[in-house]
């Protein structure tokens, strides 16, 4: 419903900030990484989720969209609710959320306070495709309509390499050589395979 609040800054602490938006002042809730962005100017733009329970309306503040869609995907684990997400999101950056349930470091999403194996190993389970899915979208959307990749995938499942991983070795190598010809793009593919 509020995607996000843009205002004058009235009262910054390291768990909540007070936005005045045209006189009306929004109490919201931030992680110690949105704290840490927040410049110590008039002027700020938070994007926000609304947090509707049955006896509470909450609202929550992130320096980026990228912190907000973590947020969100952490809230729809059982047994991990909005004091919890803002607590990992404090205690661990979003590039390692991210990295940590793509990777399956059980250890990672345990070393947040609040947060047992049980926990971990739900977070992992139920949110692994969701995040891998996000970065196949960013990877692909750097390689799309590449034939050469097409073309390189095609010869090294003709040699007999396995596909998603002759994939995967060739979408590390177009992101960083987006311009690679179909024959560099083999021989760099079978020094990683």
């Amino acid at each position: 419903m509020i995607t996000h609040i843009e205002g004058k800054l009235v009262e910054k602490n390291p768990t909540d900030v007070v936005i005045d938006c045209n006189g009306v002042g929004y109490f919201i809730n931030i992680s110690l990484h949105t704290y840490s962005q927040i410049p110590d100017k008039e002027k700020l733009r938070l994007y926000t989720y609304l947090l509707v329970r049955e006896d509470s309306q909450s609202l929550y503040g992130f320096a980026s969209k990228a912190e907000r869609e973590i947020f969100k995907l952490l809230i729809s684990v059982s047994g991990i609710g909005a004091n919890t997400a803002r607590t990992m999101l404090s205690s661990l950056s979003t590039d390692q959320v991210k990295e940590g349930i793509a990777s399956g470091d059980v250890a990672l999403i345990q070393s947040v306070k609040g947060i047992g194996i049980k926990t971990a190993q739900r977070v992992i389970i139920d949110l692994k495709d969701k995040v891998l899915k996000v970065f196949d979208m960013d990877e692909l959307s750097l390689a799309l309509n590449n034939t050469d990749k097409e073309e390189a995938l095609s010869a090294l499942d003709v040699l007999g390499f396995n596909k998603k991983q002759s994939e995967k070795v060739v979408d590390k190598i177009l992101k960083a050589q987006p311009d690679a010809q179909v024959e560099q793009i083999i021989k760099e593919a079978l020094k990683n395979l």
